[in-house]
């Protein structure tokens, strides 16, 4: 059984240093501006592998004293990240983790933990395939492809997080 989720007590400093240079390398090569900003929210949003909103971004940036960080501000920095692929909205909790594989466009899976609160995001084709099928007979354009799924995470039915 191939686990999705990191381990609970990984190198999470990993994971920030590894998104955060990835990104800077990937916005290098489209010519985008990865601004210390944009940096920060990145960082901020990595910060847990659990969705992260806006607001709380925002009091993050204000309780570090990195400034008056206003919400105008965190919600121009997410579209940049969105639109860069360096970042995805779980719509159900109305938040935003740090994307997997941002080196190409791709549809979005997630796999939301009840219990722990964690988010996994997989890329199984015959998934986005059967959207892409299903939307095309009904005579549907797709724009947004995320298939959000709850459920229970290998380490919450093991019991690791007790």
């Amino acid at each position: 059984m191939e686990s999705v989720f990191p381990e609970p007590n990984h190198d999470h400093g990993a994971c920030v240093d590894e998104a955060l240079s990835l990104a800077e390398r990937l916005c290098a090569e489209r010519g985008a501006r990865f601004t210390p900003l944009r940096r920060e929210v990145l960082s901020l949003i990595w910060s847990s592998h659990k969705p992260v909103g806006a607001y709380d971004i925002l009091a993050m940036m204000n309780e570090e004293g990195t400034g008056n960080a206003v919400p105008m501000t965190v919600y121009r920095a997410i579209d940049f990240l969105m639109e860069n692929g360096l970042v995805h909205r779980i719509a159900s909790r109305n938040a935003y983790v740090g994307c997997a594989h941002p080196e190409a466009r791709h549809s979005g899976q997630f796999l939301i933990c009840r219990e722990c609160g964690r988010v996994a995001e997989i890329e199984e084709a015959a998934i986005a395939d059967a959207l892409s099928e299903g939307a095309a007979r009904a005579g549907f354009d797709v724009t947004t492809p995320v298939v959000e799924v709850e459920g229970d995470c290998q380490d919450c039915r093991g019991g690791k997080h007790d």
